[in-house]
């Protein structure tokens, strides 16, 4: 791999960048370049949202048997 190569396709994608979450992403990896990253602090609070929900969904048993599934979206 040549790392100027890479290093400059990247400079110019990010100067094309519009979106602000994917900004943020980066500059989040920026500034914690040498804190050992966890992967929930890379997401969106939306993300993280969607992930609580799903959670709170499967405590209260309101989940959809894998089989049903693939019943319904495979038609086997």
């Amino acid at each position: 791999m040549n790392v100027q190569f890479e290093k400059l396709k990247l400079i110019e994608w990010l100067i094309s960048l519009q979106d602000e979450t994917l900004l943020n992403r980066v500059k989040f990896l920026k500034d914690n370049q040498s804190a050992p990253l966890d992967w929930w602090d890379t997401l969106t609070n939306e993300e993280k949202s969607a992930i609580d929900k799903g959670i709170e969904d499967a405590k209260a048993g309101r989940v959809t048997p894998h089989e049903e599934v693939r019943k319904r979206y495979f038609q086997i």
